[in-house]
């Protein structure tokens, strides 16, 4: 085993396995003592420690060269309810609370989302307790009805409680001399071994080679929030966002949901995709793909959100996708604007944007209207009255004229007539205070951020299938397991899912694999080391502001000196120095590498970025992860002072930075619809529903790209909406069976008059695209079902689309044999209008849109369809047959809505999907009423006779012979019995 610790030297004593040739498992027995987490990030290290905690062992595979991955660049906290620092402040919180708030934030799987917020406040607590972390600041971030984001005075939260409990793993690693637990690095994850259905093992490649890992596997691998690529699964079930910037790291390509959806598990809620409303955009890198995100904490403190005249324009704690869904709604560019009171509570996100070049600072608000472009005096009054509000909020908490959220009323009118109004209020200042007011401010922008999606998992963090059974040996944590969060997280939710299900993943997965050899483990004691050492030895090696690192001191006592103007030369991707704490570093080399990508360190490049690398990193980082880096010391005393650095981008406006603001995805306008109920209500359901529709059609016609068969929900759903257009169109059209024999085989000979548009063949354009469409969707849904769903049982519901859709092309099959291939003998007098459609004032008002009476019209002998529909329907099994498809179609076709209206390619807003979902049902319903209608109005009518057929007998256009609708009627002096029309044969005088 490739390890950079001793992974040789690791037994496997309990497991045995036999590799074929082909290398292949072919048995296994356990109980097994290692685990493979894959994924190194805070859910991995998280599953890794209490796998240990439990008396385990355990291998983390991580394909970046450094773990921490998303949950590092973490910046407003971890939630937890009724946690220990909660009771110390007097915090009135509850696990209820939580709960209820976490179901209104988004959340649809109850069962699931009360593990996340039961297992809240012990995972806090676990963390101050087992790692020594400081967590002792609490805010309230949006969506949430108490203060209950946890973190410390100081550095970013992620970063801290991420890099506590990875060194926890590497000082056991070192410890136990690679036994008990390892880390590999650069080593890619690509397929899940399987014995008798049950997961046993992972395939990962490293250096170009490849290895197993033999245990069960916990997959902590996160989202697919950073994949553009056109097989992505962003490009699958999001392709409406892939303009959007994103604030992942490049590792999150959704490589745990491919590898558990190649084994046949589940997935779910693919399609719901986190917008985060504040992206930083950077002064001169406004178009940069990935983005630096304002932690929600500012909100959370007081930062207002203004648009581009100054105003405000939504709810700052609203949910997330309500925030974006109000900028989509107004005007660019946004700001972030935080005042004293504010900036001060969250001194360290500040100083850390400010350093970075995403983050400002006005020394009056006279500067802050004049950059944003408004009077000072419009600032003021948006700031007196968001003051005002609060006071009356805090007088009168139920007696404002607005809906609030997440309950009860708002005083609030910009955020109140958007149906979210505010009700909580933080460090609010008075208008007359504005114009000597000390600003931070930050022009923010919509960024992709979080996938809920992922694999389904049971409330003990088993990966489950497609039918819902347990797929042993299998688990899923963090962002990687989808059905946690529903449509939307709430802030500070996202490391506590990471803890949360880390440790509920942990804990089952140990006691699978050891069965009642389990026994709890003192992690301190595996580390060699008492609680609170780690803290102790960091806080004695941090060095003072502008001091220099113990680290990094000898590799620079022995390099060489350079002045601050040397260094200043080396500021490229290609040629990389920094300075910490009077080192010079070449980071060339390692930005490739670098868990917060090349930006964040770019961003310093020829500069001393000291202080803002204290805000996030331990002291002993450079020297564990990058000591070869150190080049040398600053000499000659020109090092500026530690944070001078941040001076420098406070010098440029950014009166433009945000005049690109992207476009909204298509159908992200009103992502959050306060109007939803009443009459305005369903017009705007209408509405959207329509759009969608005809969105899809047009797209379907004009805009596809060149064919490309694969499973992608988009061409079935295209193809569906295609389908259902044509059979709305067809059903209606055969609503001319009730007028007769002129209108109906004048309406057969409409679609014949457009051959021409055929390309040659026997067919028009129309009914040529209606069969590509029709093959398109029957090969699709046969993928999709292979792909996905092949191996539920027919009890579990899931093959229901599957098996309706069969039975439909079935019928399909045998009535295109019955109608459009039928060798009719028969021929039928018509005499069709000039153009396609008769405009004639007088036939139109008597519904003859097909055929005229004018007599001066040439008679056309045309296929006599409406004889063959009264043959076929005069057998009762026939009609049963008819009916039963139409039933079957019926089910099908609300099936498939039901599952398209959530689509994020169809653009429709969730608060609107209900009655969306109704508006189907009744068109579907609509459209298998008529096709009901028919074989009853024929098996129990008589056919009419057609107004041409005298006339035709007279031109010798038939004979006594011919037989046909014209001959079950009188005319002229002939009289005809038809055996072929069974039941409806008589004798006509």
């Amino acid at each position: 085993h490739p390890s950079s610790a001793a992974g040789s030297s690791c037994r496997l004593s309990a497991v045995s396995w036999q590799h074929s040739t082909g290398g292949g498992i072919m048995s296994s027995a356990f109980p097994a003592s290692q685990a493979i987490v894959i994924g190194g990030g805070l859910a991995g290290m998280t599953t890794a420690n209490t796998i240990l905690e439990h008396g385990g062992r355990v291998v983390v595979l991580d394909k970046s060269a450094f773990c921490g991955g998303n949950s590092s660049k973490a910046t407003s906290g971890i939630n937890g309810s009724e946690t220990k620092t909660q009771k110390a402040k007097g915090i009135d919180d509850s696990n209820e609370l939580f709960l209820s708030d976490t179901l209104s934030g988004g959340a649809k799987k109850k069962e699931v989302a009360k593990v996340l917020v039961y297992e809240s406040g012990p995972a806090v607590d676990w963390l101050m307790d087992k790692f020594s972390l400081d967590l002792s600041l609490v805010a309230r971030l949006g969506g949430h009805s108490a203060p209950r984001t946890h973190r410390g005075k100081e550095r970013f939260p992620g970063m801290t409680i991420t890099y506590a409990l990875i060194q926890m793993i590497e000082k056991v690693q070192e410890a136990s001399g690679g036994v008990l637990a390892r880390i590999v690095t650069k080593a890619k994850a690509n397929k899940l071994l399987t014995n008798q259905g049950a997961v046993v093992g992972v395939e990962y490649v490293k250096d170009g080679k490849t290895f197993q890992e033999h245990g069960p596997v916990i997959l902590c691998s996160g989202g697919f929030g950073a994949d553009f690529t056109q097989d992505s699964l962003l490009a699958k079930h999001r392709p409406d966002l892939m303009h959007l910037p994103t604030s992942n790291g490049e590792h999150c390509t959704g490589d745990g949901i491919k590898m558990g959806e190649d084994v046949g598990a589940a997935s779910l809620d693919l399609e719901w995709v986190q917008v985060h409303p504040t992206g930083l955009v950077k002064i001169g890198d406004e178009d940069a793909k990935v983005k630096f995100l304002a932690a929600e904490a500012l909100r959370g403190v007081g930062g207002l959100l203004i648009d581009a005249q100054g105003n405000r324009f939504a709810n700052e704690l609203g949910r997330r996708d309500y925030v974006t869904g109000e900028m989509w709604k107004n005007k660019a560019p946004f700001r972030l604007c935080l005042n004293k009171a504010a900036s001060e509570e969250i001194h360290w996100h500040c100083e850390h944007y400010k350093g970075r070049g995403v983050m400002r600072k006005f020394d009056s608000g006279a500067d802050l209207a004049k950059e944003i472009g408004c009077s000072l005096q419009k600032l003021e009054e948006v700031v007196e009255a968001h003051y005002q509000v609060s006071l009356k909020q805090d007088k009168d908490p139920d007696g404002g004229p607005f809906p609030a959220y997440p309950n009860g009323k708002s005083w609030d009118e910009p955020s109140g007539k958007t149906g979210c109004g505010k009700k909580f209020f933080h460090n609010c200042i008075q208008g007359k205070q504005v114009a000597t007011e000390v600003w931070h401010v930050a022009i923010v922008t919509p960024v992709i951020h979080y996938c809920m999606g992922g694999l389904e998992i049971s409330v003990k963090s088993e990966v489950v299938d497609k039918a819902g059974k347990v797929i042993k040996g299998l688990y899923a944590a963090g962002e990687v397991a989808g059905g946690v969060h529903g449509n939307n997280r709430l802030g500070g939710s996202s490391l506590l899912d990471c803890v949360a299900f880390g440790r509920v993943a942990g804990r089952n997965c140990a006691e699978y694999m050891l069965g009642k050899d389990v026994q709890p483990t003192d992690l301190w004691k595996l580390a060699g080391g008492a609680p609170g050492t780690e803290a102790k030895e960091e806080k004695k090696a941090a060095p003072a502001q502008g001091g220099a690192a113990a680290a990094p001191a000898a590799a620079g006592a022995s390099a060489g000196t350079y002045t601050m103007a040397e260094v200043q030369k080396h500021t490229t991707k290609d040629d990389c120095w920094v300075v910490l704490h009077g080192q010079v570093l070449d980071v060339t080399s390692f930005l490739k590498d670098h868990p917060g990508g090349e930006l964040a360190i770019l961003t310093f490049a020829g500069k001393d970025a000291s202080a803002e690398f204290d805000m996030i990193h331990p002291p002993d980082v450079v020297q564990k992860y990058a000591p070869d880096a150190v080049i040398g010391v600053v000499g000659n005393g020109s090092a500026p002072a530690a944070g001078a650095v941040a001076a420098a981008p406070a010098q440029q406006s950014i009166a433009t930075a945000g005049g690109k603001q992207p476009e909204a995805p298509k159908g992200a306008l009103d992502l959050v619809d306060a109007d939803a109920e009443g009459l305005c209500g369903c017009i705007k359901s209408v509405w959207f529903m329509v759009r969608a529709f005809m969105m899809q059609i047009f797209r379907t016609i004009f805009f596809t790209g060149n064919f490309k068969f694969t499973n992608d929900r988009i061409g079935l759903t295209r193809s569906a909406f295609f389908l259902i257009f044509f059979l709305v169109v067809h059903a209606v059209g055969n609503l001319h069976v009730f007028l007769g024999p002129d209108d109906f085989n004048g309406y057969g000979y409409f679609y014949v008059r457009l051959y021409w548009t055929g390309f040659g063949f026997n067919a028009n354009i129309v009914e040529e695209y209606v069969l590509l469409a029709a093959v398109l969707h029957v090969l699709v849904g046969l993928k999709r079902t292979w792909d996905i769903s092949i191996t539920n049982t027919i009890r579990s519901g899931r093959l229901n689309m599957a098996i309706s859709g069969l039975a439909l092309l079935a019928f399909m099959t045998v009535h295109l044999f019955q109608y459009r291939l039928a060798k009719i003998g028969t021929t039928f007098p018509v005499r069709p209008p000039k153009y396609l459609i008769n405009f004639d004032l007088n036939d139109l008002l008597h519904l003859r849109l097909f055929w005229t009476q004018n007599t001066n019209v040439p008679i056309v002998m045309v296929r006599d369809i409406y004889q063959l529909e009264y043959i076929l329907f005069s057998d009762p099994m026939t009609c049963v047959f008819y009916m039963l498809s139409v039933m079957i179609f019926m089910t099908h076709g609300i099936l498939g809505w039901v599952k398209a209206v959530p689509a994020g390619a169809l653009g429709i807003p969730k608060i609107h999907h209900m009655k969306v979902n109704i508006l189907g049902c009744v068109i579907i319903g609509f459209i298998g009423f008529i096709y009901l209608v028919f074989p009853v109005f024929c098996y129990f009518s008589s056919p009419k006779h057609g107004h041409a057929c005298d006339d035709a007998l007279a031109k010798g256009l038939l004979n006594t012979n011919q037989t046909g609708t014209c001959g079950v009627l009188e005319w002229g002096t002939y009289v005809r019995e038809v055996p072929s029309l069974g039941h409806h044969s008589e004798y006509i005088r």
